[in-house]
């Protein structure tokens, strides 16, 4: 069967691989893949900043952002709830199995030793392919209604964690927040201002490219009552000033320097939570003092979060329902390309106006 994958650490080595179709395992769900997303961790795997493949390979199937149907349910599973044309989201990481109290609890997201294992990323076959086999504990069930945009689980389950752990460390205060920032217009930071606008947040949403219709990031935060602002025209660092307090953004940018930038924004007592990367190295001068200062004298808190587990994901199934009730539409609005799998060499290209591309992978 066909499948896209890469050479770990070669840079641009994107190809397409013939590998066997997966048996139907013992305990496990044999599942179609109908659509896989592409988001930038796949660009920088392919880049060869990072990505391993696993044991014994050497070659990793990319994907972790996957949406599929159930094909066959293996013996053994016939009570469990799965059955054959049930439309099915899988979980990104697996755990360590170090006795790490964290995995050991389903919460390999934050796993403490760092063994952990990661379908399309470290040293596990990904989606973009036709099937795979998997676990029901890391198998989370759709509606069908959610068909259009079920395969923005994945990054829906990031975002939802990000603002869940925002909200738990904001239960210091007596107050609930009111104004946040989105640092960055890609998938995530469009589906962080959709979920911080449903829980009732006033939202800025602040990106390079200018606003205007023609802009269908802009057009989107619009829709669902955020603002949009664009770097070109505000300072990201002096964003306090023109907004009042900022309680809690969410950096979506990628971009080290933005993050620097955000966190000088950040209003006494907020909360910052930074979901980007960016490979390669970057110098900054920074005031050591003043960032101290700031954080110190203001109760600020920043804080990394990265991947996303079971909860996770099955609250972002739960908080779709309440998205499109509110704003129809906005969801499957957010995919702007999908093309065949035989497609993959342009689905990878970048384009400034593109929002989320999606791989066709299998039919119905």
């Amino acid at each position: 069967m066909k499948a896209v994958a890469i050479r770990p650490g070669q840079k641009n080595s994107v190809f397409m691989q013939e590998i066997e179709k997966p048996e139907v395992v013992p305990g496990q769900l044999l599942i179609r893949v109908l659509e896989t997303g592409i988001c930038g961790t796949d660009l920088e795997i392919i880049n060869g900043d990072f990505g391993t493949a696993p044991s014994g390979a050497d070659f990793l199937v990319l994907g972790h952002e996957s949406f599929g149907r159930v094909e066959a349910v293996s013996p053994g599973l016939e009570n469990s709830g799965w059955q054959p044309g049930d439309y099915v989201v899988c979980t990104v990481r697996r755990p360590c199995h170090d006795h790490d109290p964290n995995c050991d609890s389903g919460h390999s997201d934050m796993c403490l030793t760092g063994n952990y294992t990661e379908r399309g990323i470290k040293d596990q076959h990904g989606f973009m392919t036709e099937f795979y086999s998997e676990y029901p504990d890391f198998a989370i069930k759709v509606p069908a209604s959610y068909r259009p945009w079920g395969v923005l689980l994945e990054p829906t389950a990031v975002v939802e964690k990000a603002i869940y752990q925002s909200y738990k460390i904001q239960e210091r205060l007596d107050f609930e927040p009111k104004r946040a920032v989105v640092l960055g217009a890609g998938p995530i930071g469009l589906l962080a201002t959709f979920l911080l606008r449903d829980r009732g947040l006033e939202t800025f949403t602040i990106a390079h490219s200018l606003g205007g219709p023609t802009n269908p990031k802009a057009v989107l935060t619009e829709r669902v009552g955020a603002t949009y602002l664009s770097s070109q025209e505000v300072e990201v660092e002096h964003l306090d000033k023109m907004l009042g307090n900022i309680d809690i953004i969410i950096e979506a940018s990628g971009s080290s320097e933005i993050v620097f930038q955000g966190m000088a924004a950040l209003g006494p007592n907020g909360v910052m939570s930074i979901t980007g990367v960016e490979g390669g190295h970057n110098s900054l001068a920074i005031d050591a003092n003043r960032l101290n200062h700031q954080l110190v004298m203001g109760n600020q808190v920043v804080f990394g979060s990265v991947n996303a587990n079971r909860r996770y994901f099955e609250m972002g199934v739960e908080s779709w329902g309440s998205l499109e009730k509110k704003w129809p539409g906005a969801l499957s609005s957010m995919i702007t390309r999908r093309l065949p799998i035989e497609d993959f060499q342009t689905a990878f290209g970048r384009d400034r106006n593109n929002i989320k591309t999606v791989l066709q992978i299998g039919a119905e």
